[in-house]
């Protein structure tokens, strides 16, 4: 079991995956933009120094998948957590494997052989023998979902992983893997341009005891109050298209509006209580009770401060009504959850 935390660390109240007893920092620390891939090169010593930093500020979460930089973000990750591995919950992800040659398009493969081979690889990269939390990535149509959660079920009955979960999965496909085995952890978007799945996922997902990751927590960068109207992205960077998981937000008209609006939430919201955009940001999502721990990205050690910062930050009813007003009006938002319609277009 994971050793949250020591005297000589921040700590924050911590948090359990539905009701599995497993315990997590409400703030976990992503890795996708520090695998190299879709958010620009970085240097690795400094993504290593950066998660080495998240834990001596109290993040005990951290998330990767085989799928960012081809294992390389789980390959840095497994470095960064040689002599520290007690004190960390791993979540890593499967079915997301090599781009089809025809296609140019990352495939999906959820079938009992590919996640078998998937896990002793990820374990490899990351230097463990076992993973916290594992998770199908991505709904994969061409596979029964019987056939996934049964190989998910072995691979926790072979000890490799405490618990398992899904990603980006919708209330119909949870109800059907709830009819196979128990899902202890569910990863969705959600931020505050992003309120689809507070409708009916949330409810779900509380009712049913699962623990929620939320990704996405600061926009996919718009949240943390850097850009500006002018800002663009190189052809490279997956937000070059405008679009975030199915909203276009980030492109043309929608993206200056929307820049306007982090304005107003830094000047009329944010400022006047000391936070920072996306110490504001943050708080607004942990303040959901469904939501177990919300996901943020870092390449420097100098980010983990700010966002460990959102974890003792308590928002009013006042606060959120506030927030929400301004952020009504935001661009490009969608209302309906479809992940098969967009699923795969970050990784085109």
């Amino acid at each position: 079991m994971p050793v949250l935390y020591n005297d000589s660390e921040m700590s924050m109240q911590s948090r359990e995956f539905g009701h599995t007893g497993v315990q997590v920092s409400p703030i976990t620390l992503g890795s996708w933009p520090m695998s190299g891939d879709r958010y620009g090169r970085i240097d690795d010593s400094e993504a290593v120094k950066t998660i080495h930093a998240a834990m001596e500020r109290g993040i005990t979460s951290f998330d990767t998948a085989p799928g960012y930089g081809s294992g390389h973000a789980e390959e840095t990750l497994g470095a960064a957590m040689a002599g520290r591995r007690d004190r960390a919950v791993i979540v890593t992800k499967c079915g997301i494997v090599a781009r089809d040659p025809r296609t140019g398009q990352p495939g999906r493969n959820a079938t009992r052989a590919s996640i078998l081979q998937e896990i002793d690889d990820s374990l490899r990269r990351l230097r463990t023998d076992h993973v916290d939390v594992y998770l199908v990535h991505w709904p994969d149509p061409n596979t029964p979902l019987e056939e996934t959660m049964a190989v998910m079920d072995d691979v926790q009955k072979a000890g490799k992983t405490r618990l398992v979960g899904v990603s980006n999965f919708d209330i119909d496909l949870l109800d059907q893997c709830l009819g196979l085995r128990s899902i202890d952890v569910l990863q969705v978007g959600y931020n505050l341009f992003d309120w689809r799945m507070e409708k009916q996922v949330f409810p779900y997902c509380q009712k049913n005891g699962i623990g929620v990751m939320a990704y996405g927590s600061l926009a996919y960068g718009m949240l943390t109050g850097a850009f500006s109207e002018d800002t663009t992205f190189e052809e490279s960077d997956w937000r070059s298209n405008g679009v975030a998981f199915g909203q276009p937000i980030l492109g043309g008209d929608n993206f200056r509006h929307n820049v306007r609006l982090v304005q107003r939430l830094r000047d009329e919201v944010a400022n006047p209580r000391g936070l920072t955009v996306a110490q504001l940001a943050l708080a607004w999502v942990v303040r959901n009770p469904a939501v177990t721990t919300a996901m943020v990205g870092a390449r420097v050690p100098a980010e983990i401060e700010e966002n460990v910062g959102a974890a003792n930050v308590e928002l009013s009813e006042d606060d959120d009504r506030q927030i929400r007003s301004i952020m009504s009006e935001a661009r490009g938002r969608v209302e309906v959850f479809r992940p098969f319609s967009w699923a795969m277009q970050v990784w085109s």
